[in-house]
C-alpha cells in the first residue's frame, strides 16, 4: 500500500463511527492524480496553506483596523487559532482531523479587507447577498491559481461555506469549524479589546465569568471541554446547556462592548467610504482591474470582477491603491545645479 492508503486504513480502525472517512469523499470537480503520500484532505490543507489568498490574511483586519502593534490578531492569526481549537475538539471526539484542519484553514480565505466593514460595503455596493464565506468558496473554486481554483474536495468546501450563521456543514468535522470559529473570536477579541483599553475583564457580567472563567485560557478550556462533553459518542456537535448559554450571552455582550463600540470602530466609516469609492472606480474603469480578476469578464459581470478584486486586497494594499488613485502626489522639482 501507498502511505496515503495506509492513512485511510488507519482511519477505519481508530476513528469514531461518526467520523467522516477520507475514503468516502465525494472527490473533486476536476480530474486529478492521487498523491501517494497524502490523503485527499491532507492535500487540501497543503493547497490552502500554499495559496496566495491564505498569505494575504496576514494583513487583513480581524477587529481592530490595520493595527501597528503586532500583538493584535489579524485574520491570519484568527485562522490559526480556529484551526488549533478545531483539531483539539476533533481529536478528542475521534473524528477526522485532516478534514477539520483543511476546512478551518480555508474558512476565511475570501474575507474582505477591514473585516466585516469591508463585507458590509460589498453588500451595499455589489450584492446584498454577498458574504465572506461565499467569497471564500469562490476563491477556492475559481479565483486562486490565476483562475484555476484549488480543486478542493467537496467536504472541505462544504465546511468552508457553512462555517457561520444558520448554515450547517454536512459533516461533524465541518460543524466543529463553526464552534471553533466562535470560541476563537469571542476570546481573542476580548483579549485584544482589553489590550486596546476598550474594556477590561471585569466589565464582563459576573454571572458569565462565574460560568466561563476569568482568564483567556480558562474560558477557552471551558468552552472546548463543553463541546467535547456535549458531543461525545453522538452524531451531533453541541455545547452543554449551561456553557452554551453563557457563551451566547458573552457574545451578545461583546457586540455592545466591542463590535459596536465607537472607540474600536471609529475609523471604519473611512475604510468603508474608501472601498466604496474604489468599487465605483473599477466598475467605471474595468480596464484597470488586473488579472486574474479581469480574466473573468467573459463569464462574470464587471461588478462581480470589481468585487473579487477589492475583496482580495489586504488593508495595506487597499490604502496604498486608494492613495495612488485618488490622492495627488506632491510635486518634486527636478534636481538642478543651483546652490541655495
Amino acid at each position: 500500500m501507498t502511505v496515503s492508503e495506509m492513512f485511510c486504513e488507519r482511519e477505519k480502525s481508530i476513528l469514531s463511527p461518526h467520523a467522516f472517512l477520507t475514503c468516502n469523499t465525494r472527490g473533486r470537480d476536476k480530474p486529478y492524480v492521487p498523491c501517494p503520500i497524502r490523503t485527499e484532505f491532507q492535500r487540501d490543507r497543503d493547497r490552502i496553506l500554499h495559496s496566495k489568498s491564505f498569505r494575504r490574511l496576514m494583513h487583513k483586519t480581524q477587529v481592530f483596523l490595520f493595527p501597528v502593534d503586532e500583538h493584535y490578531r489579524t485574520r491570519m492569526t484568527h485562522t490559526l487559532e480556529v484551526t488549533q481549537i478545531a483539531r483539539i475538539i476533533c481529536r478528542a471526539l475521534l473524528l477526522n482531523e485532516d478534514l477539520c484542519e483543511a476546512a478551518s484553514l480555508g474558512h476565511d480565505i475570501g474575507h474582505t479587507p477591514f473585516g466585516h466593514a469591508g463585507e458590509f460595503v460589498m453588500q451595499q455596493c455589489f450584492d446584498p447577498s454577498f458574504t465572506h464565506y461565499k467569497q471564500s468558496l469562490r476563491v477556492v473554486e475559481k479565483l486562486e491559481r490565476d483562475g484555476e481554483g484549488l480543486n478542493l474536495t467537496w467536504e472541505v468546501r462544504d465546511g468552508i461555506v457553512n462555517h457561520t450563521g444558520t448554515n450547517m456543514a454536512s459533516t461533524l468535522e465541518g460543524v466543529i469549524v463553526k464552534f471553533a470559529d466562535r470560541i476563537a473570536y469571542i476570546n481573542h477579541d476580548i483579549d485584544d479589546a482589553c489590550r486596546a483599553g476598550i474594556m477590561s475583564v471585569e466589565d464582563i457580567p459576573a454571572d458569565i465569568r462565574r460560568v466561563l472563567g476569568d482568564s483567556h485560557s480558562g474560558r477557552i478550556n471551558t468552552m472546548v471541554s463543553s463541546v467535547i462533553e456535549g458531543s461525545k459518542n453522538r452524531d451531533k456537535i453541541e455545547m452543554t446547556k449551561e456553557i452554551g448559554e453563557a457563551t451566547e450571552a458573552l457574545r451578545t455582550f461583546l457586540f455592545e462592548a466591542v463590535y459596536f463600540n465607537p472607540k474600536a470602530k471609529g475609523e471604519e466609516s473611512k475604510a468603508m467610504e474608501m472601498l466604496a469609492r474604489m468599487y465605483d472606480y473599477f466598475v467605471k474603469h474595468p480596464e484597470k482591474i488586473p488579472p486574474p480578476y479581469s480574466n473573468n469578464f467573459e463569464s462574470d459581470s464587471v461588478e462581480r470582477c470589481a468585487c473579487d478584486y477589492i475583496s482580495s486586497m489586504t488593508d495595506r494594499s487597499a490604502i496604498d491603491l486608494y492613495k495612488e488613485l485618488f490622492i495627488p502626489s506632491v510635486w518634486v522639482t527636478p534636481e538642478t545645479n543651483v546652490n541655495f
